[in-house]
């Protein structure tokens, strides 16, 4: 026998080699019915492997994250299925679930697939799933599993085999198709009822510009067509407000391939939006202690290897910058946490002086594949709201609650009320991707889970998401449409202090190492930015509207007079512009509605007269008629 323990601390007693999904049945078959996947031992698992030791248990289901992988996981084995049973031959890459879904990146030879293609490779989906196909997991020796994939000349699956070590490798087979893969699987296809293929993309294999190019086909499912319905209808307004789009129609920014891919330029409206976003953080840091500082945007090649960014990220970042001096040699800058290290160790610091918090909307760059690139979203070049603080053990705890309350209120601020708290922990299993000691990342670590315990703060913990030199406190925040979106970031660093020799004296006269702590509360500009377009449909909050008001006179004859009431309202810091096109009013309305600007004045004879205006609210409609300082004390409430 042996003993299953429950999330609520409840333990029963199994007999060995039972099985999730038998364990799920002893509690209800309701339950049974709708689990998809467990979590058996900190492993995310198949519900038909059997357990054959004392385990924790944890199921999931639709509504988990990690239900929902698991079942667009196996979506993407059916999706090749499919693609297999319409085009033998076809060679597969890998086949994640992502965020919404899944993909499978394919080589299909001579046939290109298209948009036209998808609706045939859905039917085909759907077919499939009918047949109720068990996922079966097959453990297989690398020899047999390169002899497999030798028959089916399958040379991506081939590399992919090749990475792998003897005894840790499996397949997974449903219907006539078997795949290389970890799992977990859900039990069978019979679930996925609501099929939808949504793209066709060109992938690198393995993301190396210089391979082959495979086909990426990007899909999702639900288990009720309702579901996958409410889905669609989601994503059609999620196109409406994509960002790309609306900062075109609002003229917010641009891209230029003269200038290059991923390196946005911001037009004279997104430069008044994202400056008074910039004011709004500068005013709240400088009311906190915080200490601005502007570093350049390359530095030594040295700096980086002193920080250990280039051992980790060299690879991927823009090549190092050569001058006429051989023993030179310059990167463009792709964080800011090394400059700031220098700023501090520049002379010698004491305990009295600590906490020290410097900050910079600091631009970094950082070479993105092309195919990753996405509006501002993903960039190459961006600007962090980033901030350091360098302080001592004692003060960790106080100084991490103060960057958890400023961040909250820079959300609220935002419209953002929404959110969860993620702590990205080292991955135990790969302590190879980061730098510095079991110790310091304990401690580190322990300092996250202990202030947000404190803060009362409701969080979920991922393994591996941690940056390679400490430990961090993600808020992973919902927009309008519910999407999830990571922004604002807390990280404690008990490693680069080290790296850099940085210390200060202390009241014992003895020098210590500061720990440090890297905040930013936007997270980046440009991908803040695209965010909340998106999430306010362009529709800005009042006080960042790059304009508040449009005046629309109705004829030529009232232009002066919008002209007056535009200079009284901009002497009482209001902004706006007159639209003295010659057209018709029921046009400019129109036209100035789509520019999202939250007030249109109408002027007209009467409103001359009465040295009033017509006022019409974004959303609303008419609100009547005013006087202009009447109109501007109602704006000023609202800000």
């Amino acid at each position: 026998m042996i003993k299953i323990t429950f999330p609520d601390g409840n333990i029963r007693e199994y007999a060995a080699g039972t099985t999730a999904l038998d364990v799920a049945k002893s509690i209800s078959e309701g339950l049974a019915r709708v689990v998809l996947s467990a979590r058996v031992n900190g492993e995310v698992r198949d519900l038909t492997r059997p357990i054959n030791e004392d385990a924790t248990i944890t199921f999931f289901k639709w509504d988990d994250k990690e239900g929902k992988a698991t079942y667009w996981h196996s979506s993407a084995h059916l999706l090749a299925e499919a693609l297999e049973a319409l085009y033998p031959g076809t060679k597969f890459g890998i086949g994640p679930s992502i965020d919404n879904g899944f993909y499978y990146d394919v080589d299909t030879g001579d046939r290109m697939l298209t948009i036209g293609d998808l609706p045939a490779i859905e039917q085909k989906m759907l077919e499939l799933a009918r047949n109720k196909s068990e996922y079966k997991r097959t453990e297989v020796s690398k020899a047999d599993a390169i002899k497999f994939f030798t028959e089916k000349n399958d040379e991506y699956k081939l590399e992919l085999i090749n990475d792998l070590q003897d005894g840790t490798i499996t397949f997974y087979q449903q219907g006539n198709f078997v795949d290389l893969c970890r799992g977990p699987h859900i039990p069978t296809t019979e679930t996925i009822k609501a099929v939808k293929l949504l793209n066709v993309a060109g992938a690198y294999w393995r993301g190396d510009e210089k391979r082959k190019q495979l086909t990426r086909i990007y899909g999702i499912t639900f288990p009720k067509a309702k579901e996958l319905e409410e889905y669609l209808t989601l994503l059609e307004e999620a196109k409406k407000r994509d960002h790309r789009k609306l900062g075109a129609e609002l003229e917010l920014f641009m891209f230029s391939e003269k200038v290059g891919q991923g390196l946005p330029m911001w037009l004279p409206k997104g430069t008044a939006v994202r400056q008074r976003l910039e004011d709004f953080l500068k005013k709240e840091q400088l009311r906190r202690g915080y200490q601005p500082v502007i570093t350049p945007h390359i530095g030594s090649k040295k700096l980086y290897i002193t920080s250990g960014h280039w051992e980790k990220y060299g690879k991927d970042s823009f090549q190092p910058i050569l001058t006429p001096d051989e023993n030179e040699e310059f990167l463009l800058k792709p964080m800011n946490c090394p400059h700031h290290c220098e700023i501090y160790g520049y002379r010698p610091r004491s305990y009295r002086e600590l906490p020290i918090r410097i900050a910079e909307f600091g631009t970094v760059y950082r070479y993105e594949q092309s195919g990753e690139l996405h509006g501002l979203t993903r960039v190459r070049g961006f600007t962090q709201d980033d901030a350091h603080i360098f302080c001592t053990e004692d003060q960790l705890k106080e100084e991490f609650l103060a960057v958890l309350d400023l961040t909250r209120h820079v959300l609220a601020k935002l419209g953002f009320e929404k959110f969860t708290a993620q702590i990205s922990l080292r991955d135990p299993e790969n302590k190879a991707k980061y730098i510095g000691t079991d110790e310091n990342w304990r401690r580190a670590e322990q300092a996250i889970i202990e202030a947000t315990e404190e803060a009362g703060l409701v969080t979920t913990t991922e393994l591996g998401e941690a940056a390679f030199y400490g430990p961090k406190l993600d808020f992973m925040v919902k927009d309008a449409l519910g999407r999830s979106w990571q922004l604002g970031t807390i990280q404690v660093d008990y490693n680069l202090p080290e790296r850099f020799n940085l210390t200060y004296v202390g009241a014992d006269n003895a020098e210590h190492r500061p720990v440090m702590i890297h905040r930013a509360p936007f997270g980046s500009m440009e991908r803040f930015m695209g965010v909340l377009i998106e999430h306010c449909a362009g529709k800005f909050p009042l006080w960042l509207s790059p304009e508040q008001f449009a005046i629309l006179p109705v004829s030529d004859k009232f232009v002066e007079y919008s002209y007056q009431v535009k200079a009284q309202l901009e002497s009482q810091d209001l902004r706006g512009v007159v639209d003295d096109r010659n057209e018709t009013i029921g046009r400019k309305i129109r036209d100035n509605e789509l520019k999202r600007i939250p007030f249109l004045l109408i002027v007209g004879e009467k409103e001359q007269e009465a040295g009033t205006v017509s006022v019409r609210k974004q959303g609303e409609g008419d609100q009547g008629a005013v006087s202009v300082d009447a109109f501007a004390k109602m704006v000023q409430a609202m800000l």
